[in-house]
Formats: structure tokens, C-alpha cells, sequence
């Protein structure tokens, strides 16, 4: 009976550790260029001060939300009052049917 569980325990975890590899593979880095913005100040879409970034895609304006992080905090003070062209580097997920962007390089375009 313990050899079971051990042998059950053990594939199961065999089978969490490839999901999650699968999941981690899927997140492609992807460099965005566009408007950046405050979403509280600028686009008064947000609660909080949080950057955005604003891309034309196909002839269509896409909202990219970033997720709060150092990359993202220390670059807020360049795009709080003032609307400037930036270039962004990170992974993107859909969160509550809107486009997060979590950045792990961002600069003022040139």
C-alpha cells in the first residue's frame, strides 16, 4: 500500500510539473511600441496610477495594461503627466478580458 501511494504521489507529480513546463513555454517575449500613458491620469480608466501602453495593431488601437512591477514602477514618473512614444519588452496575458503586459524592459523611444 505505501509503495502505491509513493507511486501515485510520484506521477502525479510528473504530470503537475508538465502542465506547468507546457504553461511557462507558451509565454513568448514580445517588444511593443506605442503610446505610453498614465490609465489613471491620461485614459481615467484606472483607480490607481499604472502605465499603459497604447499600439496600433491592424488599423486598431490595442490597450496593453502593465502589471506592476520594479521595471514598471521605476519607469512611472517619465509617462505620470505627460503622454510619450515608448518601447516595452515582456510577456503578455489576458487578465479579466484585458491585454497585461509584464515588463521586463521598457525605454522612451527615440
Amino acid at each position: 500500500m505505501k509503495k502505491r501511494n509513493t507511486l501515485f504521489t510520484s506521477l502525479a507529480a510528473v504530470v503537475l510539473l508538465s502542465f506547468a513546463t507546457a504553461t511557462v513555454a507558451t509565454a513568448e517575449e514580445v517588444t511593443i511600441k506605442g503610446e505610453g500613458k498614465c490609465g489613471k491620469c491620461a485614459l481615467k480608466e484606472t483607480e490607481k496610477c499604472q502605465n499603459v501602453i497604447q499600439a496600433q495593431e491592424d488599423g486598431k488601437t490595442v490597450t496593453y495594461y502593465l502589471a506592476k512591477n520594479k521595471v514598471s514602477n521605476d519607469f512611472h514618473e517619465n509617462l505620470c503627466k505627460e503622454t510619450k512614444k515608448v518601447t516595452a519588452t515582456g510577456t503578455v496575458k489576458e487578465v479579466d478580458g484585458k491585454k497585461e503586459l509584464t515588463v521586463t524592459k521598457i525605454e522612451l523611444a527615440e
